[in-house]
């Protein structure tokens, strides 16, 4: 069977990259990569340290390009690596614009699409945006779905897909987070290179000094919202001097402008250029807790017991909410400065999140798709 994965953004490669090498162990599969870069930068750190090869590489990204003429570029580009790689089954992931144009792609040839990380649904295509609408959409048209969660998979089953073409599987990105962890374990050199790294760009030992870990990046929160984020930080910055604020700033403009506005020069708060995905999950499992609007920080983070505050009005990832291990603050100043307040000066209540058991997976995940995929 040949296999082509198809993803374009920093998150899509993490959590792709522990399944491809999972199913490149097994010799029934031809396995080819393509990616559109819709992240380069971020994307090309992943792929190194996976040890991921493209095949085809688009590098589709332009400057201050739109959905519209990404998504068009994307669509035409992919479907001519569709029909000089003829694969059998076409494996996409989430909810990204790369995401649905690679379904597309693949229904336009009469491809199957496998999706990964299947049926997640906030049930208002404006939040998030466009990434709810991508992947109710690649729902629709996708022939197999590997939903992480029973939730997800009652969505899909909900939205009229037979229940014979989902199976639930955990998340990869617990997969992909666990394959980390071992690299750094099984190789002490390279996280004594890490740490170096950290450590320059921090210019303090991250190992020793308490610090709450932050990332921000999601489109709906541009504008008043970013502001709204950063100053809940900057009063927290003030209240809490004992602890450092490790933010690695998103290269969006939007997210750059405020961040910089309100953030720079607070002696506590330290802003960094995005960091690779090593050292993040380095730092992610050294904080005491994290701040963040990701989606994939809400799986990993309860993995290794760091409280999550997530800076959105909704969430995709019920089930961390009903675990306990997420609470929801949206992108409101006071309701961040009292959730992280909160934590900081009640040691029961951060000792009960950061205990929850991780909804998302047992690190087997890639294992289920394998064995569904090895049955088609």
């Amino acid at each position: 069977m040949k296999i082509l994965f198809i993803f374009g953004t920093r998150p899509e490669a993490i959590k792709m990259a522990s399944l491809y090498l999972y199913l490149k162990k097994n010799t029934k599969f031809d396995l080819e990569i393509c990616v559109t870069g819709q992240h380069k930068e971020m994307l090309d750190q992943v792929l190194k340290f996976f040890k991921l090869k493209p095949d085809y590489s688009l590098s589709l990204m332009e400057k201050n390009q739109t959905l519209a003429k990404f998504a068009s570029k994307s669509l035409e580009k992919i479907q001519e690596v569709v029909n000089n790689s003829k694969p059998d089954l076409i494996l996409v992931h989430g909810d990204t614009t790369t995401t649905l144009t690679a379904t597309l792609a693949g229904y336009y040839s009469n491809v199957d699409v496998g999706h990964v990380e299947a049926g997640l649904r906030t049930n208002n295509i404006d939040s998030p945006f466009p990434e709810e609408m991508n992947r109710q959409v690649v729902s629709r048209i996708a022939k197999h779905h590997f939903a992480p969660t029973n939730t997800s998979k009652a969505n899909l089953i909900s939205e009229g897909i037979k229940s014979s073409n989902i199976i639930v599987t955990g998340n990869t990105v617990i997969d992909s987070l666990r394959l980390a962890l071992h690299y750094f374990k099984s190789e002490p050199s390279l996280e004594a290179k890490i740490k170096e790294s950290l450590n320059k760009k921090l210019a303090f030992d991250f190992k020793k000094e308490p610090y709450l870990l932050i990332t921000g990046h999601r489109r709906e929160s541009f504008g008043k919202g970013f502001i709204n984020i950063c100053n809940g930080i900057s009063e927290l910055a003030k209240k809490y001097e004992s602890f450092k604020f490790i933010y690695p700033v998103h290269l969006n403009p939007n997210v750059l402008e405020p961040v910089n506005k309100i953030l720079k020069n607070k002696k506590n708060i330290i802003l960094t250029e995005p960091v690779d995905y090593a050292e993040f999950i380095m730092l992610l499992n050294n904080a005491y807790l994290v701040l963040t609007d990701s989606g994939g920080i809400q799986e990993e983070a309860p993995s290794l017991g760091k409280p999550v505050l997530v800076m959105r009005d909704s969430t995709e990832r019920p089930e961390a909410i009903d675990a306990g291990t997420v609470k929801l603050v949206g992108s409101d100043s006071k309701k961040i400065f009292d959730g992280v307040s909160s934590l900081l000066d009640n040691k029961e209540l951060y000792k009960k999140m950061s205990r929850s058991v991780n909804p998302y997976g047992d690190g087997r995940a890639s294992e289920r798709i394998k064995k569904y995929v090895e049955k088609l």
